[in-house]
């Protein structure tokens, strides 16, 4: 495949190597992959003998400890491996099947260790604290064991986890359903693009489509694809009821009075962070809706509807990027970070850290997924658009996050928390615009860019907390024993958007099913992050950009830190307070000062 975007999706045979990641660093073939597999059920019995004697000594639990991080690294790289190979099609049985038996031995090893925490429980405070005095290699494992006893009340007798952990397996249908049916078996399609030329849809051309100039063509987009999403919604309602109901079972079953505190708990999130977002957006929706009439207007339109969110106001300065360019450019955007940065960054495009190119099958979306020991991974479905060199750099920043805590990090805390999660990928985000509208050509190229600012803050704040609330209200109905149908959930949908944008945009008959589409809901309480996640890189790369040096280190200590500092508190080393609703509130001005800024270019 070329570096012009193909008027059909290509085979994954068609796509050249260098655009393909190398999953050889993982396991030189499938063959090696089954050896390791076979060679981890071993090891696993073995892990589980040494739960039944964990907490006899010290030196038993600092041993049972070691083991269960050794033999979690080596299964991390089993799992992603599959995972992977599926990703790449997923009408490869073969792979599949590798999932599957990553997920078996992943079932098992969760049983092996599901004792590992009550018997630290029951050992209690004085135990430990004698532990530690008496075996100094457990300091490490200090802030996982204060972890642990914070969450005694919500952690079950020995047999109640052993029975959570061989439900892991059944809890993860719904989502498997859905990626399945979304990306293998559903067919979209045909419309004509700008050019009058037969295009199959797809979900990347979906979005390609709605950013076109040509109504028409979004328009036709739209109604095709989710004319597909019509036909099945009522599997995926099925589906997402079933998500639904297993979050409100390991509520339930861990003892917490909700599925948001459940959610937010084991990270040490205060439950008023995730209700003042919503609360904080839905005071501040004038902005919006001025920016959707304003927006109506310059495009001389009788009427907004959703297909017409997405266009822009202006040509992009460039109607095509090759994936060259978005390196470059990212390179360049992100040089404030310093050489360390840079130089990793480097490195990563050189070494095929990147699959690149849409292929028939391959899983939508794009995604950074870090394996400790080896590298980080990131799939794209990059298609030379503007959003797509954004993604781009999105991605990478989620990368850089697990390189830098993979370096400083031992594998215990080589996570990152959900809520901190997208604070690097969106700090890229933001650093790329302020370069790029620092080196605009002209005005129109500066208002395309300052237009483009705000639809990141639309779709990424505005859009990401109408679907938080969403979540919110679905799972309360839930938790209330409130039967919910397809018909219920769009009805939830066609609400919140009419709350939103009040009467400045249309809502299309097709709309209300939007929810069907969004992958992130089989994560509950994933989204807001997206939202507080934008806020807090704002004010991180605000500081970056006026401070220098003293704001750089201050993030990458941030972006080191991993698993090791709860998230708000490692948020403050970078010098951001999230307890406060003043990041979220700093944002939405922003936006209403760029919305002047972008008037006044275009007059």
């Amino acid at each position: 495949m070329s570096e012009k975007r193909s008027v059909t999706v290509p085979e994954r045979n068609e796509i050249e190597e260098k655009y393909k990641w190398r999953l050889e660093d993982l396991y030189p073939n499938n063959d090696a992959w089954g050896e390791e597999a076979r060679c981890l059920e071993s090891a696993i019995e073995n892990l589980k003998e040494m739960g039944t004697a964990l907490t006899s000594s010290a030196q038993s639990l600092l041993r049972g400890l070691q083991t269960r991080d050794e033999i979690a690294e080596r299964l991390g790289r089993l799992y992603a491996y599959a995972s992977f190979k599926s990703h790449e099609d997923a009408r490869n049985l073969e792979a599949q099947a590798m999932v599957q038996r990553a997920s078996t031995v992943y079932l098992h090893f969760a049983e092996a260790v599901s004792s590992f925490v009550p018997c630290i429980l029951e050992l209690g405070k004085e135990g430990i604290d004698e532990f530690m005095k008496e075996e100094s290699g457990l300091e490490i494992y200090r802030v996982e064991i204060e972890r642990i006893m914070r969450l005694k009340e919500h952690i079950l007798s020995y047999e109640g986890e052993k029975l959570l952990a061989m439900s892991v397996d059944v809890g993860e249908v719904p989502e498997k359903v859905f990626s399945l049916l979304t990306n293998a078996d559903m067919k979209f399609p045909k419309i004509k693009d700008e050019k009058g030329e037969e295009v199959e849809l797809s979900e990347e051309r979906y979005s390609y489509f709605l950013h076109s100039s040509d109504r028409r063509v979004r328009r036709d987009a739209f109604k095709g694809l989710f004319s597909s999403y019509g036909n099945v919604k009522n599997t995926l309602s099925a589906t997402y009821l079933g998500s639904l109901k297993k979050d409100v079972f390991y509520s339930k079953a861990r003892k917490y009075e909700n599925t948001l505190q459940a959610s937010l708990y084991p990270q040490n999130i205060p439950i008023v962070v995730y209700e003042k977002a919503i609360e904080t957006i839905n005071q501040w929706l004038d902005p919006l809706r001025r920016y959707v009439t304003f927006k109506r207007k310059a495009l001389n339109l009788d009427a907004m509807h959703f297909y017409d969110l997405y266009v822009q106001l202006l040509p992009e300065p460039k109607a095509h990027f090759s994936y060259d360019d978005a390196k470059s450019i990212i390179i360049e955007g992100l040089a404030p970070l310093g050489e360390e940065y840079s130089r990793v960054l480097l490195e990563a495009f050189e070494n095929r850290w990147i699959d690149v190119y849409e292929s028939k099958g391959k899983r939508s979306g794009a995604y950074s997924w870090g394996v400790y020991g080896v590298h980080p991974y990131v799939l794209l479905n990059f298609n030379g658009t503007l959003r797509d060199v954004f993604t781009l750099g999105h991605e990478m920043g989620h990368a850089m996050h697990s390189h830098f805590t993979f370096k400083s990090q031992p594998y215990v805390y080589s996570g990152v928390s959900i809520f901190t999660a997208e604070v690097a990928s969106t700090t890229n985000e933001i650093l790329l615009l302020e370069h790029l509208i620092k080196r605009a050509a002209d005005k129109a190229e500066k208002a395309y860019l300052v237009n483009y600012g705000l639809e990141q803050v639309r779709t990424t704040v505005y859009r990401q907390l109408l679907f938080a609330e969403f979540e919110l209200e679905v799972h309360k109905r839930i938790e209330k024993g409130h039967p919910l149908t397809s018909e219920d959930f769009s009805a939830i949908w066609k609400s919140l958007y009419e709350k939103h944008y009040g009467d400045t945009l249309f809502i299309d008959e097709e709309l209300p099913l939007e929810w069907a589409r969004i992958p992130h809901f089989y994560t509950a309480y994933y989204v807001y992050q997206y939202a507080t996640g934008y806020s807090a890189a704002r004010a991180i790369a605000t500081a970056i950009l006026s401070e220098g040096k003293p704001a750089v280190d201050r993030y990458l200590r941030f972006i080191s830190l991993g698993d090791s500092m709860d998230p708000v508190d490692a948020l403050k080393v970078a010098g951001v307070d999230m307890t406060s609703p003043r990041p979220l509130e700093l944002t939405c001005k922003k936006f209403e000062e760029d919305l002047d800024v972008l008037m006044g270019l275009i007059g």
